[in-house]
C-alpha cells in the first residue's frame, strides 16, 4: 500500500508545478513582494487564488470518503483533472511579461517543493493506512493555499538572496571604483526610461555612454549592468533609477555615486506606496541632493513641484523649458509632425537659436531631448554633435513610437501611463488625420487620487477619439463613466477584459485613415477573469 501511495503523487505533483508557475509568475512581476506587493495582489485577486470549488472537493471528497482505495483512486483523479484544466487554461492564456526562469527563481522552485516534500516524507516513515484521509487532507489544504506556500518560500529563501546580492554588490562597486567613469543618475516620476537613452544617444556622439538596459532601475538592476555590461571603454554610465517609497533612490545613488543628474518630471506616478505627493517630490530630489559640491543637476523649470523645491545641496542647476523663460535652456517654435519634431533651442549664455530635428513625438519628449541637450553642453558637445545626436535619436520602444498594422497606423504610448504623458499622447493623436481610436486600460497606481484621474483621462478622450476601446471592466469604470457624462454615444465604446482581444477588434473598426493610440498596458497582474 505505501508504494501505491508514494506513486499516487504523480499527479499531484505535475498539478503543484502547473499551478506554482502562476504563484511565482505573480510574485516576480510584484517585485519579489517589495512593499507587499505581492500579498495586496492576493487580497485584490481572491477568485484567483482561493478556488471554492478546490476547497470543497478537498474537504467534502476526501474528508468523507473512509475507504483507503477509493479515497486514493479520487486523489489521483482529482489532481489529474485539475492539472489538465490548468494546462488547458495555461495553453489558452497570452502572458504579456512570461516568468522568467532566472536562478533566483530556480532556487525558489527547490525551497517549495522541499516545502511540500518534508512533510510527504514524514507520512511515508511513520506511513499508516488508517491516517491515508488524514493525509491527503493535509496535503491537498497545503496545495489549495499554494499562494501562500510561495510567499513563505521566498521568505524562507530571502537571506540567501541577501547574501547572493551582496556579493555581487560588493563585486560592483570595486569595479566601479576602479574605473575613471562619469557616472549620471536619471530619476522622476515620468520618462525616465526615454530620458536615459535619448541622453545616450546624444552623448555616444562624442563618448562611450552605457546606459542600463531596459527598465533596470534597482539596485539589483544597477548592480548586473555593471558586473556584466560595463566595460574598460565606457567612459559614461546612466543609471536609471526608480523608487517606489523615499530613501530608494538614496540607496542607488550610494551605490553608484553619480555627479550628474537628470530629473525629468515629479508627479503621481506610485502615489499609493509613496503615501503623499510630497513624499514623491523628497524621494526625486534625493538624487539631486546626492551629487557632490561639483556635480551639476537639471532640473525642470516648467514644473511647480521643482522649482518650488529648497533644495539643500549647492551644486551647478541647469533649468530647462519650454514655457519658462527664465530656464537655461528652452525650446520653442515647437512643430509636431507625422514624421517627428522640429524646435529651436536657446541657451542663457547665448543669444542665438539652434535648430533641432527629431523623430521622436510629443511635447514630454521636448523635454527629455532638452535634457541631454544640457548635459551634452556642459560635457563640452558642440552644437553640431548635439544637433547631430538628436537626429540620430531612436525612438523608445512604447513611447509614442509609430508602427504599422496592416493599414492601420499604431501610436504605441503602452508603457506605464502617466497623467502628464497621456494627456500628451492624446493631444498627438488628435494632431492625425482620419479615424482615431484610444485602446487603453487607464492608469494604475495613482493611490486615492486613481478615479479622479482615469476620470478626467476619460472626458479628454472624449474630446478626440472616434472609438474607444477599455480593458478591464471594473479597471475603467471611471474612464466609461466620464465617456457617458460627456455624452459620448455609447455604441462607439468597447469594453474587453484582455487586451489581445483588441487586435481583431481594431481591424473591424478600421477605415481607410485609422490613427490608433494603445495608451499604457498592465502586466498579467491585472487582468480580469
Amino acid at each position: 500500500m505505501l508504494v501505491k501511495f508514494i506513486i499516487s503523487f504523480i499527479p499531484f505533483g505535475i498539478y503543484l508545478w502547473i499551478k506554482s508557475k502562476h504563484s511565482v509568475h505573480m510574485l516576480q512581476q510584484n517585485w519579489y513582494n517589495e512593499g507587499n506587493r505581492y500579498i495586496k495582489w492576493i487580497w485584490k485577486n481572491k477568485k484567483i487564488v482561493f478556488c471554492c470549488l478546490e476547497l470543497l472537493c478537498i474537504v467534502f471528497v476526501f474528508g468523507f470518503i473512509l475507504t483507503d482505495v477509493w479515497i486514493m483512486v479520487l486523489f489521483v483523479t482529482f489532481y489529474t483533472v485539475l492539472s489538465l484544466i490548468l494546462l488547458h487554461q495555461e495553453s489558452k492564456a497570452q502572458n504579456k511579461l512570461p516568468l522568467k526562469f532566472t536562478k533566483r527563481v530556480k532556487r525558489l522552485f527547490v525551497t517549495i517543493y522541499l516545502a511540500y516534500l518534508i512533510p510527504i516524507i514524514v507520512m511515508m516513515i511513520f506511513y499508516q493506512e488508517q491516517y491515508l484521509t488524514i493525509y491527503y487532507l493535509i496535503i491537498g489544504f497545503m496545495a489549495y493555499m499554494n499562494y501562500y506556500m510561495v510567499y513563505v518560500a521566498n521568505i524562507i529563501n530571502h537571506p540567501i538572496e541577501k547574501a547572493i546580492n551582496h556579493s555581487f554588490k560588493r563585486k560592483a562597486i570595486k569595479k566601479l571604483n576602479a574605473m575613471n567613469i562619469k557616472v549620471i543618475g536619471v530619476t522622476g516620476s515620468y520618462g525616465k526610461t526615454s530620458s536615459k537613452n535619448i541622453l545616450s544617444d546624444i552623448l555616444n556622439m562624442k563618448y562611450n555612454a552605457l546606459p542600463t538596459p531596459k527598465n533596470f532601475n534597482t539596485p539589483l538592476g544597477l548592480i548586473i549592468t555593471i558586473n556584466n555590461h560595463l566595460d574598460k571603454f565606457n567612459d559614461v554610465l546612466i543609471a536609471e533609477m526608480g523608487a517606489f517609497k523615499q530613501g530608494e533612490i538614496k540607496e542607488l545613488c550610494d551605490l553608484v555615486h553619480p555627479s550628474y543628474g537628470i530629473l525629468t518630471k515629479i508627479g503621481t506616478a506610485h502615489l499609493e506606496s509613496f503615501g503623499s505627493q510630497k513624499n514623491i517630490q523628497k524621494g526625486k530630489f534625493e538624487l539631486i541632493e546626492s551629487l557632490p559640491q561639483d556635480g551639476i543637476g537639471v532640473l525642470n523649470a516648467d514644473d511647480p513641484l521643482q522649482v518650488s523645491y529648497q533644495l539643500k545641496n549647492t551644486c551647478k542647476i541647469v533649468w530647462i523649458g519650454i514655457d519658462n523663460e527664465k530656464a537655461d535652456v528652452r525650446a520653442e517654435n515647437i512643430k509636431l509632425g507625422f514624421d517627428g519634431t522640429t524646435f529651436d533651442v536657446r541657451f542663457k549664455d547665448n543669444d542665438k537659436k539652434y535648430s533641432f530635428t527629431t523623430k521622436l513625438l510629443g511635447q514630454a519628449n521636448v523635454y527629455n531631448l532638452l535634457a541631454g541637450i544640457a548635459l551634452g553642453h556642459e560635457f563640452g558637445m558642440t552644437i553640431e554633435q548635439l544637433q547631430a545626436g538628436v537626429k540620430k535619436v531612436k525612438p523608445v520602444e512604447h513611447r509614442l513610437e509609430m508602427k504599422k498594422m496592416g493599414n492601420i497606423n499604431i501610436i504605441d504610448d503602452a508603457y506605464n501611463s502617466n497623467p502628464v504623458g497621456a494627456k500628451m499622447a492624446l493631444d498627438t493623436l488628435k494632431l492625425m488625420p482620419g479615424k482615431k481610436i484610444v485602446v487603453t486600460p487607464g492608469m494604475i497606481e495613482m493611490g486615492i487620487e486613481q478615479d479622479k484621474l482615469n476620470a478626467t483621462f476619460g472626458e479628454q478622450i472624449a474630446e478626440v477619439a472616434n472609438a474607444v476601446i477599455l480593458v478591464g471592466e471594473k479597471q475603467t469604470e471611471p474612464i466609461y463613466q466620464a465617456l457617458i457624462k460627456k455624452k459620448y454615444k455609447q455604441e462607439n465604446i468597447y469594453v474587453l477584459n484582455d487586451v489581445k482581444m483588441a487586435f481583431p477588434l481594431m481591424q473591424t473598426l478600421s477605415e481607410k485613415d485609422t490613427y490608433v493610440l494603445l495608451e499604457n498596458d498592465l502586466p498579467d497582474i491585472f487582468n480580469e477573469r
